[in-house]
């Protein structure tokens, strides 16, 4: 995979970002949201036609409703798009280090729940600050 590709979507997807904001049709967040779950159908029905270039251009649909999405949550206060990358990167990191060392992937996933349930009672308390 190319960085710089991935980097020139994320531009395209923020100029559309903007360009949305403005337009009588945009529901916010729910707008991709909704997207994503027909895109996914159709990625199934490529996979069954079993043609490549369809299923492929299906997944770049999926993939740009969810960076789409990622920006409107955070542009509605709800998540850090940046933060969603470092998580994802951080648990899953954690995930294949902990089976590469005799680890399940069930207890690695177990421990991070928990992790995760501490910092949102922390939020909640006010003993921490949200993230984002």
């Amino acid at each position: 995979m190319n960085s710089e590709v991935i980097k020139q979507l994320i531009d395209v997807v923020r100029t559309k970002n903007d360009y949305d904001s403005d337009n009588s049709w945009f529901e916010g967040s729910e707008t991709y949201f909704r997207e994503i779950k027909l895109e996914l159908d159709e990625v199934a029905e490529e996979l069954d036609a079993n043609r490549q270039c369809y299923l492929e251009d299906e997944l770049g649909d999926v993939l740009w409703d969810y960076l789409n999405l990622l920006l409107c949550l955070e542009d509605e206060g709800k998540i850090s798009a940046e933060k969603v990358f470092e998580r994802a990167l951080q648990k899953y990191s954690e995930r294949m280090t902990g089976i590469q060392q005799g680890t399940s992937w069930a207890e690695v996933k177990q421990k991070q729940k928990q992790r995760l349930a501490q910092e949102q009672a922390e939020i909640e308390q006010g003993e921490i600050e949200c993230p984002n």
